[in-house]
């Protein structure tokens, strides 16, 4: 009776949770914080040259560009340029919400300019950037805005015209729309694919429905933790960071639940109680997933190192991602799994386990070494691979990885262009393409340089001789685009005046942060002091400080994850080589991914976070399938010897490793349906990367290694394992020893 009324209290008490927490789920989007500006250090030249630009400018501006054609292309009529006016000088009494209108947000009246060519109008409305981040309901304002503009649009139309809503503006807007498919999508397609390969691996009408269910509750679990540290500024949420969160929590409480529900049905074969078989199985699961969780939320807890707040936030997100799926698998599970109290059996049905005989130590009597690998199928077969050509099985596994892993140089993630983001076509990356062909891009933002006022001649030469930059003009505070002449005198701040540089290509692209790392170059030769910002620096100084991050991470993510292995193995030898063969392992995953996204996907290149994204999750995640496994072969090889035991933990883990490694790697492919390069190519590689540990890396690398070096890869402490034998070793079982991780 007290057994049941607990398992109901902690039903109940998940309930509550994830009543709470599913409101947070569809929340989370309101705290997302998808400005690169805001994620970038203080110590970064961009954001010191920010600060600086608050002396010059009373308001931070966020452009909102309306590209106007006539509708077939050619040159404008003066009516159409005049209808465009008119329809410009309308767009302050456009409504946001909550009595608020466009002319509330600006910072100053819309201005209408015809390109040079006469094919186009540019209308620009200058945001308030402050106030276009602030919420209006539950959108953002600048959401607000440009959907207001676009949807205006109507009188364009009518006088045979065509518009497009771009610049910094638009581009949020759309961005903030391709995230949105988060809390819906990615989700649903996310479940569904778990659950297909749920119903594949159990065959049970009920089984799936518990797993996915404890699943849920652990994202709802999660996603209430983080909304609550991101609504109290305690951490940086942002929608790339809020998917991975989503992905992880379905697919590291899914891994869990197979380990536990595989245990759970080999110990039904040995007792008549569900009670006392759960006891047994979630004693035997606990330490490898501990292990496993431990290592991953230690690996991504490094994260902590970077100097990027996406990045450093990213860490302690994920990491509440995996304890609250920890924490679903080990106490709601087995609460859903027990539910019905000695009829508990019939969840599996109808592939239901009952008791067998069991020799002196409570084992079922089949289930010597030879039982085992005629039992398993492939995984037997595999296991006799091993034993009889442990050399040429890890010799040559490693030389097909070495091989992948050639390509790695050909990686292109310099990083890319705003426009190269999306992978469908959206409104902000048409109107940019227009917005390029008929005005001067780069006068939208153009680099902000500060320095001395004695020195503003000398640094106005050196950027003007900057390929590239097509003017320098020393900032006055008068009207007018930037780099247009004017007749008014320097406006000097603290003795420092400020030069807009306009750029050919578009602040937005990637040709432009290359210009800017040339025009520091240039500056810093006139004047070590001055400081280049603006929105192509901010991009630049993005991308060189994710490179700084992945040469302070991953030695932090190796170290963390030996010192867990060697805590857990009691060795040495063996977690090096397992960090040498997931190390490996990543490499190969990065040389193909070189080649798919080169030859096969023709992308424009790779974000330069997308490689310490793939590292954290590769290797911390990779790394579990090597625990899971060798965890088992610890045991095993405590009662029959390394060889053995290498053997039998192939044997018996690698159906349930297997089903596990199919669920992560689907479940971070699903991040694929979101039409943004970087989930898209960091779901192509942690997939890969996943499915490469699991059938290449735990099947064949590990297992032989292991094999060849025999009892010394416990060294120092190899005095425990017994000497190996060719025999299976069932006689010399130690009484009471008992495996750690699963059986298929």
């Amino acid at each position: 009776m007290l057994r049941g009324a607990g398992l109901v209290a902690l039903i109940l008490v998940w309930l509550a949770l994830a009543g709470m927490g599913g409101q947070s789920v569809g929340k989370l989007s309101e705290v997302q914080e998808n400005d690169v500006a805001a994620f970038l250090p203080q110590s970064a030249e961009s954001t010191r040259a920010a600060e600086l630009d608050q002396g010059f400018t009373d308001d931070s501006v966020l452009p909102a560009l309306v590209v106007v054609e006539a509708d077939g292309g050619g040159a404008l009529t003066e009516q159409q340029i005049g209808a465009v006016q008119g329809w410009a000088a309308q767009l302050p009494t456009l409504d946001v919400g909550e009595g608020e209108t466009i002319a509330d947000l600006l910072v100053a009246d819309p201005v209408a300019i015809p390109s040079q060519d006469g094919e186009a109008v540019l209308v620009t409305l200058s945001l308030d950037s402050v106030r276009a981040s602030e919420q209006i309901g539950e959108e953002r304002v600048v959401n607000l805005v440009v959907a207001a503009v676009r949807d205006a649009a109507t009188p364009l139309e009518d006088a045979g015209l065509v518009s497009w809503v771009t610049g910094p503006a638009g581009s949020i807007a759309d961005l903030v729309e391709a995230f949105g498919g988060i809390d819906g999508l990615l989700l649903l397609v996310a479940l569904a694919v778990v659950f297909v390969i749920l119903i594949l691996v159990y065959r049970s009408p009920s089984l799936p429905f518990t797993v996915l269910f404890t699943a849920l509750f652990g994202l709802s679990a999660a996603a209430l933790v983080v909304y609550q540290l991101a609504k109290a500024g305690v951490l940086v949420l942002n929608g790339q960071s809020q998917g991975i969160l989503f992905i992880l929590v379905v697919g590291a409480a899914t891994d869990y639940s197979l380990l536990i529900v595989a245990r759970y049905r080999e110990e039904l074969r040995r007792v008549e109680s569900p009670y006392t078989a759960m006891s047994r199985a979630l004693r035997a699961s606990f330490e490898p997933i501990a292990a496993s969780a431990g290592t991953v939320i230690a690996g991504l807890l490094t994260l902590l190192l970077s100097d990027l707040k996406s990045n450093s936030s990213l860490g302690p997100v994920a990491a509440i991602g995996i304890a609250a799926a920890m924490l679903a698998a080990m106490t709601l599970l087995p609460a859903l799994l027990l539910a019905a109290g000695k009829r508990a059996r019939f969840i599996f049905w109808p592939r239901m386990p009952h008791p067998v005989p069991v020799d002196e130590q409570g084992r079922p009597q089949d289930e010597t070494l030879a039982h085992l690998e005629d039992r398993t199928g492939v995984w037997g077969r595999v296991s006799k691979l091993v034993g009889r050509r442990p050399r040429l099985v890890w010799a040559g596994t490693a030389v097909v990885l070495l091989a992948a892993a050639a390509w790695v140089p050909t990686l292109d993630a310099s990083g890319t262009s705003d426009s190269d983001i999306f992978l469908t076509e959206v409104e902000s990356v048409t109107g940019g393409e227009a917005l390029a062909e008929h005005f001067d891009a780069g006068q939208v933002e153009p680099i902000q340089i500060f320095a001395p006022e004695d020195a503003a001649a000398d640094v106005v030469a050196a950027v003007e001789g900057v390929d590239g930059i097509t003017s320098a003009t020393v900032f006055t505070g008068a009207p007018g685009a930037p780099g247009a002449p004017s007749e008014a005198p320097p406006l000097v701040v603290d003795g420092l005046v400020r030069i807009d540089a306009v750029t050919q290509a578009s602040a937005e692209s990637q040709e432009a942060s290359d210009v800017v790392a040339d025009v520091r170059d240039a500056v810093h030769a006139v004047d070590g002091s001055a400081l280049v910002g603006g929105a192509a620096a901010q991009r630049l100084d993005t991308q060189e400080t994710n490179a700084r991050d992945l040469t302070v991470i991953v030695p932090a993510i190796l170290l963390v994850i030996l010192i867990v292995l060697i805590l857990l193995l009691r060795s040495v030898v063996a977690p090096l080589l397992i960090v040498a063969a997931n190390v490996l392992s990543f490499a190969a995953t990065i040389g193909l991914g070189a080649l798919a996204f080169n030859h096969v996907f023709g992308f424009p290149g790779t974000d330069a976070s997308v490689p310490l994204y793939a590292f954290v999750f590769l290797v911390a995640l990779g790394i579990d399938y090597s625990i899971f496994l060798m965890t088992r072969v610890r045991e095993e090889s405590l009662v029959h010897g390394t060889r053995l035991g290498v053997r039998r933990g192939l044997t018996v883990t690698g159906g349930v490793i297997t089903s596990a490694g199919l669920v992560l790697a689907a479940t971070f492919g699903a991040l694929a349906v979101l039409p943004l390069l970087f989930l898209v190519q960091l779901a192509f590689l942690v997939a890969l990367g996943v499915l490469v540990d699991t059938f290449i890396v735990r099947t064949l690398l590990v297992p032989g290694l292991v094999h060849d070096v025999g009892r010394r890869v416990w060294w120092p402490w190899e005095g425990r394992v017994p000497a190996d034998d060719t025999a299976d070793g069932d006689a010399g079982r130690q009484a009471g020893a008992a495996p750690a991780v699963e059986r298929a």
